[in-house]
């Protein structure tokens, strides 16, 4: 692959349904390749490959727990050496386990921050660097939640690990702003989404003034944005997509 075929590559991150399937897709759409990353359910990650790949636009799976650190370091590695550098990562793999805080226990504490925040880490520590050397600029984009910018009962694993993405993220497009590498969060709000399903209607008829969630394809096209040319002088923003909540 060619330097400039290096410019149009970007990893989506949980990749193989909801938020991330929807991001993968308009982000082929607009004419970028993708790698397209997951952790389970392999055949839903291979239709979305199939998916772009109809698009006209190249695509690759790549399986990783982003938890685990060296399982996420040497995934990545071998995909920079096999391919070069990304131009964009968007940080879009997510997981929760709700409960109220006086019950709440060590593994749930622990899993979600592993998950939502650490990966943040274990993610672009190894993309970074290359990402720099290439001298291409570069697009970052993270997936908060409203959790992470007001909090929310029930979450407060959950809101901890959205808020501190959000201060990485603000962090890291100071470092990286002089190398025209920007960098992002979008914080959602309801979204219709596998993980949304058993929220009872009424309650985001009473939160969200819209009267409705929002669709995976909202966010999917604030991405597209953020990774276009037209972003290119938007850096540590966090840009809320909730229907008016806050």
């Amino acid at each position: 692959m060619t330097s400039s075929e290096n410019t149009h590559r970007i990893l989506v991150t949980g990749a193989n349904r909801g938020i991330g399937r929807a991001i993968a897709l308009r982000l082929a759409k607009d004419g970028f390749d993708i790698v397209v990353h997951y952790r389970q359910r392999q055949d839903d990650a291979a239709m979305v490959c199939e998916c772009i790949e109809a698009l006209g636009r190249k695509a690759w799976l790549l399986q990783a727990d982003i938890s685990d650190r060296d399982a996420t370091r040497i995934a990545l590695e071998q995909e920079v050496e096999a391919r070069g550098p990304f131009y964009g990562v968007v940080l879009n793999a997510g997981f929760s386990q709700d409960a109220p805080f006086p019950g709440m226990q060590d593994e749930q504490w622990d899993s979600v921050l592993s998950v939502n925040l650490d990966g943040f880490y274990n993610v672009l520590r190894p993309l970074v660097m290359p990402m720099i050397q290439a001298r291409k600029g570069g697009r970052i984009v993270t997936l908060s939640s409203a959790a992470g910018v007001v909090g929310q009962r029930g979450q407060v694993n959950y809101s901890a690990a959205k808020s501190g993405l959000i201060g990485a993220s603000r962090a890291l497009a100071l470092e990286l702003a002089k190398r025209r590498i920007t960098v992002n969060c979008i914080a959602p709000g309801w979204i219709d989404t596998e993980m949304t399903e058993a929220v009872p209607r009424e309650q985001i008829k009473e939160q969200v003034p819209m009267q409705r969630m929002g669709e995976p394809d909202e966010i999917a096209g604030v991405v597209s944005f953020l990774c276009s040319r037209d972003a290119a002088y938007m850096t540590r923003q966090v840009l809320s997509v909730n229907g008016g909540m806050f």
